[in-house]
């Protein structure tokens, strides 16, 4: 796993050191060697952290004449066969790594031919010197990042924002859109970054940039159309193709280890790779404990079972870097845990397994029409499923003007259209987990200049009508796929993890799996047993019962408890109460929605951590950035600790 920066200026007569500099800031992602390319338009930068062909994979990587350059952030599982292919075709290698399977590729294929045969996650950048062209692509699910400015004469594309801050060029300018769409979601929702003019590559894309002109194309997106498998055909694909994919992804020349909770989707994963070491957090409150029982099947399995507790105090003392390592502000609470698992698992791995993936693949989430408790309005609502679509609607916006009664939103939700009402995962239904802003409560507490009509089901629209034609689950399916699971989770997991300079590999989001997953028939998938039930009873064939049936917890955090102590309640308060805050928010009504918070049952909690991580990111960027610079721009400290030891290379 790696960190990469370019750019494309013809202006700019000192490229080694500018690019020095960019490179510098993602130190963490590649904390093992550097390496540049420059010539009169462009310079390539990258920093590696070394897990295939540890001494000879460095980069920048040359074809056989050098007049081609290739830097790239990621893992590339099926090269072997793939470089075997180059190799017949006559194609000389000069190192053993993934790496060069796609510079090759590209130039026996092309771009297309290349992206159509690879499995993996990826980032990369090529130079072609023959052609004066830069190119670059993105993974199928945006598992690892790139950003891009193309503004001014000049091209910027890198693994982390904060690497463009380097650039001369550059202006630091807050983009004021994205702070309301934010404030709905927990994170920005949009294509530009809290950084103006400055995008997000897309996932399943790749781009030619020529005389600075930058044409994008789309290579792959999920598809749904359900196959004709049995039940028990499809359990056996599903736990066959899971296998031979974590055989693939166990490939590196480090060890490999794996993260596991007490719930199914990390449980079948380790389950299969059966590693040496696993890894789990806790939090001191019992409420949140998943080590105790990640620790039961780590000893049944014989598994060395590594732990930590998580410290509010510490936890709260480290915040800040940990939006640091964001880029922009992301208040899913989920990133406090895993910044200390990413911690504890770095001192004894460089790679470890998640379950990143499954809940959007094999519809795991509540939402997707499982949010009651209550038999006969499960049983009521599919009998009214049985009726033509447009009955069904119709009925649908009968029952939204009724009263409230048990199970409301859940016939309404399984009967009206996604595109009406669904807003992903900032409302989870029945649940004791509050929304975050409505678009009318946003507003509500930003100053003028950063209100906006914007809503979260607004912002779905494009997607939605690309898959208006099928049904409503794989419908809300395909929106958290390239909403919440792309603009929050994956950036949280790479981010976190590169931060401590630990790769994390994802086997539910490999292209194989999620052509399966998405050819399932939904009644598979969620039904009136359970959601993610074919997942579920696939993992029979090789888990315990306990744990094929374990509801979904996803790294909870007691932010609840957390804001009702004295102590952080005040460290909230001192932050709003800060001068700059009054320019972005009231500062009074934010104010009261905390003391009413604390004060009360806690039930603003999401709110309040949504304000307050994003005046976290703000100062570190715009208030106080040369003094986060001085403060965080290191590797962390048990990284360095293995460099010291000669353990890292």
């Amino acid at each position: 796993m790696c960190g990469i920066v370019a750019f494309y200026d013809p202006k700019i007569n000192e490229k080694q050191a500018v690019i020095g500099k960019m490179m510098a800031t993602i130190k963490h992602r590649g904390p093992s060697s550097d390496g540049y390319y420059t010539n009169d338009e462009v310079a390539l930068g990258f920093r590696r952290l070394s897990i295939i062909d540890l001494r000879g994979g460095s980069q920048p990587i040359y074809n056989e004449d050098k007049t081609r350059a290739i830097i790239f952030n990621g893992e590339i599982y099926n090269f072997k066969p793939l470089r075997e292919e180059l190799i017949k075709a006559g194609h000389v290698f000069s190192t053993k790594a993934d790496t060069e399977v796609l510079l090759h590729g590209y130039e026996e294929w092309g771009m297309d031919g290349l992206l159509k045969r690879v499995r993996g996650m990826f980032a990369f950048l090529i130079w072609d010197d023959n052609n004066k062209t830069l190119y670059g692509a993105r993974d199928f699910f945006g598992i690892k990042p790139m950003y891009y400015s193309n503004q001014n004469g000049y091209l910027l594309v890198g693994s982390e924002l904060k690497s463009f801050l380097e650039f001369p060029k550059f202006k630091r300018e807050l983009n004021v859109e994205a702070v309301k769409p934010y404030l709905m979601n927990q994170y920005n929702d949009l294509e530009e970054t809290f950084f103006k003019g400055v995008y997000r590559f897309p996932a399943g894309h790749w781009f030619e940039y020529k005389d600075g002109e930058m044409k994008t194309h789309q290579y792959w997106d999920a598809e749904y159309k359900e196959n004709s498998l049995s039940f028990e055909e499809t359990l056996k694909r599903i736990n066959d193709d899971l296998k031979e994919t974590v055989d693939l992804y166990r490939n590196a020349d480090v060890k490999v280890g794996a993260f596991l909770s007490e719930g199914i989707d990390s449980s079948y994963l380790t389950t299969l790779l059966n590693p040496d070491d696993v890894f789990s957090v806790s939090f001191d409150d019992s409420t949140y404990d998943e080590a105790s029982k990640a620790k039961a099947l780590a000893d049944i399995n014989h598994w060395t079972f590594f732990s930590d507790k998580v410290d509010a105090d510490e936890a709260m003392r480290d915040f800040p870097e940990m939006q640091y390592h964001m880029d922009e502000p992301d208040a899913n609470p989920s990133i406090i845990p895993l910044w200390y698992l990413c911690k504890l698992a770095r001192k004894h791995v460089t790679v470890a397994l998640s379950g990143e993936g499954a809940d959007e693949l094999f519809a795991g989430y509540v939402n997707y029409g499982m949010h009651t408790h209550n038999d006969i309005i499960k049983v009521f609502t599919s009998e009214l499923k049985k009726l033509p679509k447009k009955k069904q609607v119709k009925l649908a916006h009968k029952i939204k003007k009724m009263p409230n009664f048990p199970g409301k939103v859940h016939m309404y939700t399984n009967l009206a259209e996604p595109s009406e009402f669904y807003v992903g995962q900032s409302v989870i239904y029945d649940m004791d987990y509050p929304t975050i802003f409505t678009s009318k409560d946003a507003n509500s507490i930003l100053q003028p200049t950063y209100r906006n009509k914007l809503t979260v089901n607004g912002i779905y629209q494009k997607d939605f009508k690309k898959v208006k034609n099928i049904d409503n689950v794989k419908q809300m399916q395909y929106i958290d796929l390239h909403h919440f699971m792309l603009n929050d989770i994956e950036q949280k997991a790479d981010k976190i993890s590169m931060a401590h300079s630990l790769e994390v590999r994802v086997p539910y989001l490999d292209k194989k799996i999620a052509e399966l997953a998405n050819s399932i028939p939904t009644k598979y998938l969620v039904n009136r047993h359970d959601t993610k039930y074919a997942l579920r009873k696939a993992s029979e064939k090789v888990l315990p019962d306990e744990w094929a049936k374990r509801p979904k917890l996803g790294f909870p955090t007691p932010i609840k408890q957390w804001l009702k102590e004295p102590r952080f309640y005040k460290q909230v308060r001192s932050l709003f109460e800060e001068e700059f805050v009054n320019d972005i928010f009231d500062q009074k009504k934010i104010i009261k929605l905390l003391d009413d918070n604390y004060e009360g049952d806690g039930s603003h909690r999401r709110q309040i951590w949504a304000i307050y991580t994003f005046l976290v990111w703000y100062k570190l960027f715009f208030v106080d950035y040369e003094n986060t610079v001085k403060k965080y721009q290191h590797v962390q400290p048990e990284v360095a600790n293995l460099i010291s030891q000669g353990k890292l290379l």
